[in-house]
């Protein structure tokens, strides 16, 4: 009895490996959302990291992260490091492209919960009175991330915080400036 039960979650398992690899090696998130502010204001709030905690679905999750800035305030070279909870991870997040009210390009690094590396992408776009904002990811999966992928929908996820974060985004970015 013990040996037909082994041999049937050795097989599970197998049925589970096997489906997993024939997984996309890609994983890609992209939300968009229009906002109504012009592209240069709400390029400057995504352009500044010292903005982000007020607009951040991440930040949320963990009002006690410590987060630590380096290189220039805001553009290229900025960089934004984070250490927190198991919800929010280890890692950092720097600028390497920053077109002004039309684009924002980043090396997104996770150290924990599990290590890997995203390209993540802000593109600003008029639209009517506003700005069509798209917040786009893209990184490989490795072969783990493929079979949690089996049990758990990782872009909805991703994309509902991205959503998330869009509509953060649009009450800061239109809020009176001081």
């Amino acid at each position: 009895m013990i040996k037909k039960l082994l041999l049937g979650l050795v097989a599970v398992i197998a049925i589970i490996l096997v489906v997993a690899s024939f997984q996309s090696d890609d994983m890609n998130v992209t939300r968009s959302a229009t906002i109504a502010a012009a592209p240069d204001a709400t390029f400057k709030v995504v352009n500044d990291f010292r903005q982000w905690d007020a607009w951040s679905p991440w930040s949320k999750l963990d009002p006690n992260m410590k987060k630590t800035l380096e290189g220039p305030p805001e553009g290229v070279g900025a960089i934004y490091k984070w250490s927190g909870n198991n919800e929010v991870g280890e890692g950092n997040t720097r600028l390497i492209l920053s077109e002004p009210s039309t684009k924002i390009g980043m090396k997104l690094e996770f150290v924990r919960p599990f290590a890997g590396s995203s390209d993540v992408e802000f593109t600003f776009a008029p639209e009517g009175s506003g700005t069509k904002v798209t917040w786009a990811m893209q990184s490989k999966k490795p072969f783990l991330g493929k079979v949690m992928g089996l049990f758990m929908d990782c872009e909805k996820m991703c994309g509902d915080q991205f959503s998330e974060g869009l509509a953060n985004l649009g009450k800061v970015a239109a809020a009176p400036k001081p």
